[in-house]
């Protein structure tokens, strides 16, 4: 996905000073610092909705004197259900000093942070004599709702930003619950124990200076905090029952938003005009994070991939682009990128998924991954030639506008197609998967939405052709490529139209895609009828058990219009043919969507965005009927199915701060979440910052 033209590392002024009159000569001032001076005091809020994640261990546990297994209970996030997919909000306060010596600044910061975790081991744990049992309660249950810090920082100052690494020590108190039934009859027992932790803390933040006195903010912190003394966990009762003793171990993952004031005022950089940029090498970056809400509605019940009411979750991405020109016309690029945290209800529940940035190969910690390496090769067909903006992904230059290019190594598919001025980029533009991509374009990609192969383009000013082969993964859902790709494959064709309207007179694209892959899925009908006839006892067993090669093909087409130099419309139908699993992207087999896009120049913003659109969303009748006996596909599967298309409005405003800093409030209402007229409507509301440089 693009990225909107950054802030630069630093700004290159220098003024020079000439004497006039009978002064002999006159020195030059040094050059101004590529950075301003963030020393002295400061304090500030931060919070985060879901974006707190927590594993406890209990053990082990002795119950009399015998000694039970550890219990690791997985990630915990504040789930008001033990069992359910977990919200968690965390919010404080921090303060601290920073001291500088050029760009290194060094301080130190303490915080206090209330939170929501809590998790447990349910009563169906080995050990406990519960096995089988459908116990409604967990047996032991921990909840930490505060945490305090003491760190040191050490960073790094360029232009109006600051990256640091932190390092400290950190305290939670936790508050232990256990619940025991009388497998005999007799009443239920319960105990509770409050314990401390106390451990280390590291972590790494991003500061944006967007004013004098105050700055936006990322802070991750990792928090070991060491295990519990053993402590006494009252009697677990009937013949075989005792004293019960344990203790506890705790480590959580933090991703914060921050919003900071500088009484000693910061001298902003000025948003110079860019300095010439370098012809071999570029280099930009990008942080954006999501936090997103739902509001409680209809569920009469619940699936093993619906979406969950009453939830908050957040995400995380960061990413540097790195270029380097090998040779006139032959470019090498590499985009490492941190991933953290989920989408609501761990990015499932809605076909047309509300969070753009939110991946199915989510995780509570950072984590890192080699999303793009690829050469590009360009060929000059001369003729008349164009300006190359430095940019993500792009050195500056020049290059012939009739031209061949050539791309191997991996990427992603939405880079070079179905592109859209105004709804492509969720981390600028809409988030909901069926307006920023052609939802019914199954594209092959792993997990995050990456793949490798091959891909071509004829580009001439009216117009251009490009087609790609690719690997895809080797079943649905996974985050391995197939290798064989002379059997399994994707395969896509676009061509992209150029014009003006004469009575608009502004500019205009359609984009015509096709596209056909062959991965190991199962077909609809084939699984639906095994399962009826008794063949299967559950449909995903008859699923698993009938995969094979099978081809998958569909169409797009793809408009965007300028109307006014603000306002812009964008408009896109697809469909396949709805026979087999789809293979990477989502739960659609055919959807429209469109809706308006306008800058701010009229109330004194021309950098700001506000953008509305609508989606509706279909699968075809083979495919109901699978998700109608119990099937679960790649984001959605209530169990069930009283079938209706899947319809959202989205409308977001997007407030340029700075040159590289954007804030977006978004809002989206869902009808008929994963095609179910029994549940929802759903109400969707998040907040997205996002920076470059």
């Amino acid at each position: 996905m693009g990225t909107k033209r950054a802030l630069g590392c630093g700004t290159a002024c220098l003024a020079a000073l000439f004497g006039l009159g009978a002064r002999a000569a006159d020195l030059s001032p040094p050059a101004a610092p590529g950075f301003i001076d963030w020393s002295g005091p400061y304090l500030g809020l931060q919070g985060s909705a879901g974006a707190s994640f927590g594993n406890y261990d209990f053990g082990p546990t002795t119950v009399g004197r015998r000694r039970l297994p550890t219990f690791s209970t997985g990630d915990a996030t504040g789930s008001r259900d033990l069992g359910a997919d977990a919200t968690t909000v965390a919010a404080g306060a921090f303060a601290g000093w920073n001291w500088q010596s050029g760009p290194v600044v060094y301080g130190l910061e303490a915080d206090l942070v209330g939170a929501n975790l809590k998790r447990g081991v349910r009563s169906d744990a080995p050990g406990f004599g519960y096995e089988g049992l459908d116990a409604p309660f967990a047996l032991i249950r921990e909840k930490t709702d505060l945490f305090g810090a003491i760190r040191g920082r050490l960073g790094y100052a360029f232009g109006n930003n600051l990256i640091y690494a932190a390092a400290g020590l950190t305290g939670a108190n936790g508050r232990v619950l256990a619940t025991y039934p009388d497998l005999t009859g007799g009443p239920v027992a319960t105990a509770s124990r409050d314990v401390t932790y106390l451990g280390f803390t590291l972590g790494a933040g991003v500061q944006f200076a967007v004013h004098p006195h105050w700055s936006l903010g990322l802070d991750y912190r990792y928090s070991d905090l060491g295990e519990s003394r053993r402590f006494d966990l009252g009697v677990l009762p009937g013949p075989d029952g005792g004293p019960v003793t344990t203790r506890t171990a705790f480590v959580s993952n933090k991703m914060m938003a921050r919003l900071t004031w500088h009484p000693q005022a910061l001298a902003l950089q000025p948003d110079e005009d860019e300095a010439p940029k370098d012809t071999r090498f570029s280099l930009h970056g990008q942080t954006t994070f999501v936090n997103q809400a739902v509001g409680g509605f209809r569920a009469p019940y619940r699936g093993p991939q619906s979406l969950v009411p009453d939830q908050a979750q957040a995400t995380t991405t960061a990413t540097l682009f790195l270029g380097l020109k090998l040779a006139e016309g032959t470019e090498l690029y590499y985009n490492p990128e941190f991933s953290q945290g989920f989408g609501l209800s761990r990015t499932l529940g809605v076909a047309g998924f509300v969070n753009g940035e939110a991946q199915k190969a989510g995780a509570p910690f950072p984590k890192l991954r080699s999303n793009r390496y690829f050469v590009r090769q360009t060929f000059g067909l001369g003729g008349e030639t164009e300006e190359v903006p430095d940019g993500p992904n792009s050195i500056s230059g020049t290059r012939d506008v009739e031209r061949i290019t050539v791309i191997a190594g991996k990427f992603a598919l939405g880079d070079f197609f179905d592109g859209n001025l105004y709804a492509h980029d969720p981390r600028v533009d809409f988030m909901n998967w069926g307006l920023w991509a052609s939802a019914a374009w199954d594209f092959p990609a792993n997990l995050p939405g990456f793949t490798q192969g091959v891909m071509v383009e004829y580009n001439r000013a009216e117009f251009a052709v490009r087609a790609a082969y690719t690997q895809v993964p080797k079943q649905p859902s996974s985050d391995v490529l197939d290798p064989r790709v002379f059997d399994r494959a994707g395969t896509n064709i676009e061509f992209e139209g150029r014009y003006a309207l004469p009575v608009l007179e502004q500019p205009g694209r359609l984009r015509l895609g096709l596209f056909s892959n062959v991965g190991n899925t199962a077909d609809y009908r084939q699984v639906v009828a095994l399962t009826q006839g008794g063949a299967f006892a559950d449909i995903n067993e008859a699923v698993s058990a009938t995969r094979a090669p099978r081809r998958k093909s569909g169409v797009y087409v793809n408009l965007e219009q300028a109307l006014t130099a603000d306002l812009g419309l964008f408009a896109r139908a697809s469909t396949n043919d709805g026979r087999s699993e789809s293979l990477s992207f989502t739960d659609v087999d055919g959807s429209v969507s469109g809706g308006l896009s306008l800058k701010g120049t009229a109330w004194g913003r021309p950098q700001d965005t506000v953008g509305v659109g609508a989606s509706r969303n279909t699968i075809s009748r083979a495919h109901r009927a699978f998700f109608a006996a119990g099937g679960l596909g790649l984001l959605i599967g209530d169990g069930r199915l009283n079938y209706a298309p899947e319809r959202a409005v989205e409308v977001y405003y997007a407030m340029n701060l700075t040159k590289g800093v954007t804030v977006s409030l978004d809002y989206q209402h869902v009808e008929n979440p994963a095609y179910n007229r029994d549940r929802g409507p759903a109400d969707f509301f998040g907040t997205r910052l996002h920076t470059d440089f």
